[in-house]
């Protein structure tokens, strides 16, 4: 891949970055309320999103720029096994049309802004809150850190070298963020999910025809994954259980982050939400195309230093410079969307589960607003801050914790939906094993997410984040059983 700059390239780049740019600051005038400085305004867009809206919203911050370059990227590397994402993302949806509007009914009704308001008010433990809270910015942190990635990849492809360029973008970012809130984010998407749509489409149709068709693409990646050694066209033996567990975890998972919730809690009713769980899989249909992009690299017999280079390698490769430049912007574009509702995420997060509940309890409307937006600063800087000056492994090693991290939360976000019989004690100790337990297993593996397990038979490898939560679940049944008053006599 070349890194000369593309005067070309750049200014297409360039112009659409400034549209997005100029809707970033035009959407704190769309749909404007009589003030910004409520935290339902800022935070969750009015709780006012409809169908379409939600739409666009949650495909961007659920199907990343980091999702763009790192499926295809993972399929280049290993083959089959990259393609866990695509049951992953099918799997969801039934548990967001089941359980998603019942959350949002709860938090509606009560005026809640994050899953920590749901988890306090249905346990009333502070305990229980900041544990949920503290696993959320955690887990949302490194994942704004990988958008980064992802957008640094592009920056690198067009010639844009150093820190600088990726400053100037997030700047622009959080400047658009602090004023216009979730709005900001939710009117992007709709020019950054079209574009997407479109690049990866014109990738799919056009370049198999470049590289021989698709029966060349597959010959091309199955010679090259046995040259080196590793990876296949299909899965081992060995794989099934690894990748059924981890489309299962990633899945159970995925709707647990603060900024799925956010787009969730935003949504102006549980119809909506219920609607989108029917349309969001054409995003997944996307993801399955744009996955394909892996072995078209070994076709296109490209020359990379990194999986992460084959996306924009192809654009460069095989298409004309202003085409490349679209598709890099449509990339950087889907790292600004999910990068925003991540950060309002975390700050609502740290607003109203740390600030409101330990620092200044009597907090206002509009100081609950100012704290959020400085809050969500201050979060950019610091993902800006760890690519800047730490190996993009430790944003990597980090995300691939926060998924098996975030994944602790469910028991205390979702049983209590259905069922009054757990406790916080039992419920704080779950999690508290489940988180301890998960991290552990990952350190003893070398940082990989599977741990492998003999039954007797021979071993299989299973996802750390279901080994996890079943320790999770089954430590706060017992916990509870001891615990729990017992019923007394009529």
């Amino acid at each position: 891949m070349t890194t000369n700059l593309d005067p070309v390239a750049v200014s297409v780049f360039v112009f659409f970055f400034a549209l997005v740019t100029v809707l970033g600051f035009v959407a704190s005038r769309w749909r404007a309320p009589k003030t910004m400085a409520h935290i339902d305004e800022w935070g969750l867009g009015g709780r006012n999103f409809g169908t379409w809206i939600t739409w666009f919203l949650v495909g961007g911050d659920f199907y990343t720029a980091y999702t763009v370059i790192a499926v295809p990227a993972l399929v280049y590397a290993v083959g089959a096994y990259g393609f866990f994402a695509l049951p992953y993302t099918i799997i969801v949806y039934p548990f967001v049309f089941m359980v998603m509007p019942l959350l949002w009914k709860r938090a509606k009704d009560n005026g809640y802004v994050t899953a920590g308001d749901v988890v306090f008010g249905q346990y009333g433990s502070r305990g229980l809150e900041l544990a949920v809270a503290l696993t959320g910015v955690i887990a949302t942190m490194p994942y704004i850190a990988l958008q980064l990635v992802g957008m640094a990849a592009v920056l690198q492809a067009l010639g844009l070298t150093g820190e600088l360029p990726l400053a100037v973008a997030f700047v622009i970012l959080a400047l658009y963020t602090y004023s216009a809130g979730l709005r900001a984010p939710a009117l992007i998407a709709f020019v950054k999910d079209i574009m997407i749509y479109i690049a990866v489409i014109a990738a799919v149709a056009l370049i198999p025809a470049k590289l021989g068709g698709y029966a060349n693409v597959f010959a091309s990646a199955d010679a090259a994954f046995k040259a080196k050694g590793s990876g296949s066209l299909l899965l081992g033996g060995n794989q099934y259980v690894a990748y059924a567990t981890l489309a299962l975890g990633s899945a159970l998972a995925a709707f647990m982050y603060p900024h799925t919730l956010t787009g969730i809690f935003a949504s102006n009713s549980g119809n909506t939400i219920r609607k989108n769980a029917v349309m969001l899989p054409a995003y997944t249909l996307l993801l399955g195309l744009l996955a394909l992009l892996g072995y078209m690299g070994h076709a296109a017999h490209l020359n990379v230093s990194s999986p992460n280079q084959v996306v924009p390698a192809l654009f460069q490769t095989l298409f004309p410079s202003w085409f490349a430049g679209f598709a890099f912007a449509a990339i950087a574009i889907g790292a600004l969307v999910p990068a925003a509702v991540m950060s309002i995420g975390a700050s609502n997060l740290f607003t109203r589960n740390f600030w409101k509940a330990y620092v200044n309890p009597q907090v206002t409307d509009a100081g609950e607003a100012k704290v959020a937006k400085v809050t969500s600063l201050i979060i950019k800087i610091g993902a800006l801050l760890v690519i800047a000056f730490l190996p993009t492994q430790f944003a990597l090693d980090l995300q691939l914790l926060g998924g098996i991290w975030i994944l602790q939360t469910l028991p205390a976000l979702v049983f209590g939906l259905y069922s009054n019989w757990f406790r916080a004690l039992g419920l704080l100790a779950g999690w508290l094993v489940g988180f301890g337990g998960g991290t552990y297993l990952v350190w003893i593996n070398g940082l990989k997410p599977l741990q492998a397990i003999s039954l007797g038979g021979a071993p299989f490898t299973v996802y750390i984040g279901l080994l996890a939560l079943a320790a999770n679940i089954a430590v706060a049944v017992l916990v509870n059983l001891v615990t729990v008053p017992a019923r007394k006599p009529a």
